[in-house]
């Protein structure tokens, strides 16, 4: 068996985005707000905004895509519950920041866009609730052409991090299957559809190749079973009912993906078995050793064994062995 728990370490740091890029994407957001406060304050003041950040960075889940972007989601809410639609406010809201950037924001379904070229996007769902302290009600979430719907994803974030394990294992594999989806040339579940189906499906482990395989076997299993992602969470929906990609596709890309998996456990060498985990996980995860890293790792736990035990020896060349030479004092330094 190939151990590429290390590698899904530096995996994992490599969908990290970079400083440069976390400070201006916080930038670009606290601008947002700027233009958001002062447009209603200018022009229709008797509504007063307020900003929560939420989704993948409150999570902790955000990825670094394959081009090099990523996204933020900013939520702007509205105490008590406007007069006005949501589409108005959405609409107000676009005007806000329609010279942000140099493309038009979009208007989309339930938020709106604002694309900054080549860097990131930054999403901004617009939100009421009827008392700003009212801890008990949930907001509601303002849907183009459509009511206002039910929305809590302060509700969501609560429900995740009382999940997650101290360890972050959860979130590293929410993140895995997120650069998984990032990869695929076909429209993929979303990534609040792959942290439900993470979170419902974790199969913990001290490797993080071992774990996110078992993950996956987990997911296949209760897709198969019921094609249904259950949000956990206000307004409880399935967030498979209007998947807009191909099923089929999806599944065979999961079968794929646990097939290849399972043969990378199995390797003997790492740089083979992470040649299959690239296939599936992209460029961001890194070549493996040439080499048998089990077998190396067994024999570093046998050298740490006797010199614990002071049953160690050091021969004449200085090397560490359990026959002849001299006895080697017990200590933790053997390497690794």
């Amino acid at each position: 068996m190939s151990n590429c728990h290390n590698l899904f370490q530096i995996f994992n740091s490599n969908l990290n985005i970079s400083n440069s890029k976390k400070k201006k994407l916080m930038t670009s957001r606290d601008n947002l707000r700027d233009l958001i406060r002062n447009y209603f304050k200018d022009n229709h003041s008797e509504y007063t905004p307020y900003f929560a950040g939420q989704g993948s960075y409150s999570l902790g889940t955000m990825i670094l895509t394959k081009d090099n972007t990523c996204d933020l989601d900013n939520g702007v809410y509205f105490f008590p519950k406007p007069t006005e639609t949501g589409t108005t406010l959405q609409k107000w809201v676009k005007e806000a920041v329609k010279d942000a950037t140099s493309t038009t924001p979009e208007h989309r379904k339930r938020c709106v866009r604002v694309n900054y070229a080549a860097e990131y996007h930054i999403d901004l769902p617009v939100y009421y609730k009827a008392s700003r302290d009212n801890d008990v009600e949930h907001p509601h979430l303002a849907v183009k052409n459509e009511e206002w719907s039910e929305s809590d994803p302060r509700e969501f974030n609560r429900w995740f991090k009382n999940i997650k394990d101290d360890k972050g294992q959860l979130i590293r594999i929410v993140r895995y299957l997120k650069a998984w989806g990032d990869t695929r040339s076909f429209k993929m579940p979303s990534g609040i559809t792959m942290t439900v189906l993470a979170t419902n499906n974790i199969s913990s482990n001290d490797r993080d190749d071992i774990s996110l395989k078992e993950t996956l076997e987990n997911i296949q299993t209760s897709l198969k079973a019921n094609w249904t992602c259950v949000m956990p969470t206000t307004p409880g929906d399935d967030l498979l009912t209007n998947f807009k990609g191909d099923k089929d596709k999806f599944l065979d890309a999961l079968e794929k993906i646990i097939d290849d998996a399972t043969k990378a456990i199995d390797e003997s060498n790492q740089l083979q078995a992470s040649k299959k985990w690239i296939t599936h996980l992209g460029s961001y995860f890194p070549e493996g050793e040439d080499k048998d890293i089990d077998k190396l790792m067994n024999q570093l736990f046998s050298t740490a064994s006797s010199v614990l035990t002071g049953n160690a020896k050091l021969n004449s060349s200085g090397h560490i062995q359990m026959n002849e030479g001299v006895d080697h004092k017990p200590h933790k330094n053997y390497g690794g």
